[in-house]
């Protein structure tokens, strides 16, 4: 059958079967085909997919379908129609492109909205009509607060990548979202997994839903590739450079835990001779971005990034993906090496394993119900200097001090700068058009939007300027450790956001860990 005869059994308008033709889709996914005639009927839906099976169209063209179908009177400016909420600001970009895709022959009109840049910008874009909104939680309610955006004419409520949500403790700002809409609307659930808080938030927000489940719960794609090398920590960075240049790989996404190991892996790569770079929460939105674009493109041929990455990353027959560094969490595992093998594609995953991740990998192939392959890298003979580099490396690595809130991720580092406004992450209190940090004095700490959670604001009795004064505690060498999770360079104390409205000269010697202060 030819394309327009498989969506248009699914009951789609024409202008929308036209952009299918035009992006070259030729048949749905299996969860468009169970999808979006449901969506179509008007109720509420909850919906499991493997990352990488199609599951944002799933939603994008019955809404677009039921949009252009209702679109009879303009909505007054700043008050959209559909809300689709994800937790990172890649996964919001990719689904407002997937719209604009789909409904490039449609008169109905979209936005994207995060944190990590000028709230002007999107302020100016809501004084004109928005039909679809896309937006992270916390960028979300900072409009809110401000009044810029109404609420009150949302039609349907999409909730994608419930499950990462949940994760990253959005839940306190979903449920205040949820106090702001119509109790009158269509709510979609789309999630990678049904796991039980899932079914628990499905509890509360559908009404007598449909449900659609394409894959086994927790499945990897069935056309990926997995081995598992087993190498010492320390040698592991000159493996993995081995591999890229003995498999010439092209286009490969490596994930580490944390941020400052993504950008240690990440110049260390660059140095011999393997063009790299870095995205976590502590990079700016601008250079996340441009990384993208570019790894994208082809022009960068290898990413590090944190589990941020893990979703929202869509690329076209991505071949390679490497854990460098096993995830703490078995299910964030599965979102990694869900990166390739998308759209029936072929891919390859491996994973760089030391003695003391192998408790890691057994919990992983556990979930998977599989074991992972054993590989042996024939050829490969470590440097007598492999051991020392690393070593140097470690003593130069910031203090990390662990335990304590961290949940389920606790993988990249617990501080770094306020990002404009709230940014997307839940709790930020800043002003609206800048980084700094705002004279309110200490704030409670909310979950961050890029997986990590925030630590409580300790009370301070010091405040200058309305900035928190730093509590002391005396070391051994006579200086002060900051707040938990706080970084030291040389035993010195690393200015935190609140410090810096009183550290200007000394920002440059920390711009190179702290970046610009965006997630």
């Amino acid at each position: 059958m030819n394309t327009e005869s498989n969506f248009a059994s699914l009951g789609l308008a024409e202008p929308l079967l036209r952009a299918i033709s035009e992006a070259g889709y030729t048949t749905p996914t299996p969860i468009q085909a169970q999808a979006i005639p449901q969506v179509l009927a008007g109720g509420d839906l909850l919906a499991a997919a493997q990352t990488g099976t199609g599951k944002t169209a799933g939603f994008t063209l019955p809404v677009l379908h039921l949009l252009s179908q209702t679109h009879v009177h303009p909505h007054p400016n700043g008050r959209p129609r559909c809300l689709i909420l994800t937790p990172t600001r890649e996964l919001a970009a990719q689904v407002e492109e997937s719209v604009k895709t789909y409904g490039k022959h449609l008169p109905l009109t979209s936005m994207v909205m995060f944190g990590g840049v000028n709230i002007n910008p999107q302020i100016s874009a809501l004084k004109k009509r928005v039909d679809i909104l896309v937006a992270t939680p916390g960028r979300l309610l900072d409009h809110v607060n401000q009044r810029t955006l109404d609420l009150s004419g949302v039609e349907i409520l999409i909730l994608d990548e419930a499950d990462r949500m949940l994760d990253m403790g959005f839940i306190r700002d979903i449920r205040k979202v949820l106090a702001l809409l119509p109790k009158k609307r269509q709510n979609l659930l789309f999630s990678a997994t049904f796991s039980d808080e899932i079914r628990e938030l499905a509890n509360g927000l559908l009404h007598n839903p449909g449900c659609v489940e394409v894959a086994a719960r927790n499945t990897t794609a069935e056309r990926v590739e997995q081995a598992a090398y087993m190498i010492g920590q320390k040698q592991k960075r000159e493996l993995l450079a081995w591999l890229i240049k003995e498999r010439q790989w092209f286009q490969a996404l490596v994930f580490t835990r944390t941020k400052h190991g993504a950008n240690k892996l990440a110049e260390y790569l660059t140095k011999h001779g393997i063009e790299s770079s870095a995205i976590h929460g502590n990079k700016s939105q601008a250079a996340r971005t441009r990384a993208l674009a570019q790894f994208k493109d082809g022009s960068l041929p290898v990413l590090v990034a944190t589990d941020i990455a893990a979703r929202g990353l869509d690329i076209d027959q991505l071949p390679q993906v490497v854990n460098f560094e096993l995830p703490n969490v078995p299910e964030d595992y599965v979102h990694r090496i869900g990166r390739t093998g998308r759209a029936g594609a072929a891919g390859h995953a491996i994973s760089l394993v030391d003695r003391e991740e192998l408790k890691l990998l057994t919990a992983i192939e556990r979930l998977m119900h599989r074991k992972v392959d054993r590989a042996t890298a024939e050829g490969f003979v470590p440097s007598a200097t492999a051991e020392q580099s690393h070593d140097e490396d470690q003593r130069r690595e910031p203090i990390q001090r662990r335990g304590g809130g961290g949940g389920r991720n606790n993988n990249e580092q617990r501080r770094s700068s306020a990002p404009a406004g709230r940014s997307d992450r839940p709790g930020g209190r800043g002003p609206a058009n800048g980084g700094q940090p705002g004279n309110r004095g200490p704030q409670r700490a909310r979950p961050e939007a890029d997986g990590n959670r925030a630590r409580p604001a300790p009370r301070q009795a010091g405040e200058v300027d309305g900035n928190r004064a730093a509590p002391s505690r005396a070391e051994p060498n006579g200086n002060h450790a900051g707040n938990r999770g706080r970084s030291e360079v040389n035993g010195n104390r690393a200015p935190q956001a609140s410090d810096r409205r009183n550290t200007a000269p000394r920002a440059a010697l920390f711009s190179a860990r702290t970046g610009n202060g965006n997630r």
